[in-house]
């Protein structure tokens, strides 16, 4: 059972009385749809599941279409409502709400789950609309321990090919595995949850900086030097923006600087990174061998891995996750947790660092831990191995 976690909680959730609807989000190829199908089999309750999931967007009252079906069934049992890809529907939080308010002053047994792609999107709709109506799941990138027990990857498997169950049969005929990355879920994910339902004047910007995310992953861009790196990069608010969306994708994202204060981490350049590692060896075109060979870039790929890992473990946390630098001293990952701080820096065989950065954050911040992952610390699969929270708990 992939996702234990996840399961067990909406297991639990839809097993109780009516109470709140249930939202499952995150990027492509997560498993969302997978999951509600084992809980849905797990409960044996009556359903209908239904997606949409289109190139172009379904009317509303496809919506509205798909809640009467079941409210059919729910006026002689208990039944399960499941609705996947529904911030593509205009107005579905509107919709909903007006819907789910109906049924539940009219005390009817129907239970909905909403799945959803793109999750920026859909916190606009939960959080204008639905307070106080539901309760989130966020299923992330697959984790090295889930691919490991599901496809018995090796560590490096995962560093090169990421976290996506539906490649990972393809992995023995490279150039195949790569076409489907590119293909099947960077374009899909880019044109469809994306650029089809946001305003993007600049199309062709928002897939440079996908690539440039990639292409530095792990490293601190400015936005000024960004707009150096791209073509047509209008200014640095659009940059901003775009990489928000992109992040909301479950794509890329970028780090702020800890400071102690929000109004100078907000006004920092970001640390660029990758929410899997599979996006970036799909664009770089080198074999896994000769990734694996070439030492300065698999420590890159190695910190990107570690950085996805604490990101996608992060969403059903409270934790905040941040890097730290000052001159030519730097801190891979800050992990904050109210008050709590932890200091985590990755060291690879091919990567050369020191550890004077962690010495002096200790010095200015008393972090309650500071970690070493690889090298002579804590062994890179050990660390993949656990989530986030270990870390800020021991």
């Amino acid at each position: 059972m992939f996702k234990r976690h996840a399961y067990k909680v909406l297991l639990q959730r839809l097993m109780e009385s009516r109470r709140f609807i249930q939202i499952l989000i995150g990027p492509r190829q997560a498993g969302k749809t997978t999951l509600i199908q084992q809980v849905i089999h797990a409960l044996k309750i009556p359903n209908l599941y239904s997606s949409a999931d289109e190139p172009t967007l379904k009317d509303p009252h496809w919506l509205e279409q798909q809640w009467n079906l079941a409210r059919m069934q729910a006026k002689k049992s208990e039944f399960i409502l499941v609705l996947d890809e529904i911030q593509k529907i205009p107005k579905w939080a509107e919709i909903i709400k007006r819907l789910w308010d109906e049924d539940t002053l009219n005390k009817l047994p129907l239970k909905v789950v909403l799945l959803g792609s793109t999750p920026l999107l859909m916190q606009r709709g939960l959080t204008e609309s639905l307070a106080g109506r539901f309760e989130q799941i966020v299923i992330s990138h697959w984790s090295f321990e889930e691919m490991h027990q599901a496809f018995g990857w090796t560590l490096d498997q995962y560093i090169y090919f990421g976290g996506y169950p539906g490649a990972a049969t393809l992995i023995d005929d490279e150039t195949r595995w790569s076409r489907y990355i590119n293909d099947s879920l960077i374009e899909t994910t880019i044109s469809r949850d994306i650029l089809l339902l946001n305003p993007i004047y600049k199309p062709a910007l928002l897939r440079q900086l996908f690539e440039l995310g990639c292409h530095y992953s792990g490293q601190i861009l400015s936005y000024q030097k960004m707009l150096g790196q791209l073509h047509d990069a209008g200014n640095t608010t659009t940059l901003a923006h775009y990489l928000e969306l992109l992040s909301g994708a479950g794509m890329v994202t970028g780090l702020t600087k800890y400071s102690g204060h929000k109004i100078r981490q907000r006004a920092s350049s970001p640390k660029l990174q990758a929410l899997n590692t599979a996006f970036i060896s799909a664009q770089h075109h080198k074999t896994f061998h000769e990734t694996y060979n070439n030492p300065e870039y698999w420590g890159r790929l190695v910190e990107s891995a570690v950085g996805a890992h604490l990101i996608n473990s992060s969403f059903n946390s409270k934790i905040n996750i941040f890097y730290w630098r000052e001159g030519n001293q730097e801190v891979d990952f800050i992990l904050q947790s109210n008050k709590k701080l932890v200091a985590i820096e990755v060291k690879s065989p091919q990567r050369k660092t020191t550890l004077s950065g962690i010495k002096t954050f200790c010095e200015l911040y008393k972090p309650s831990h500071t970690f070493v992952v690889g090298g002579q610390g804590l062994p890179l699969e050990t660390f993949l191995s656990q989530p986030i929270e270990y870390w800020i708990e021991n």
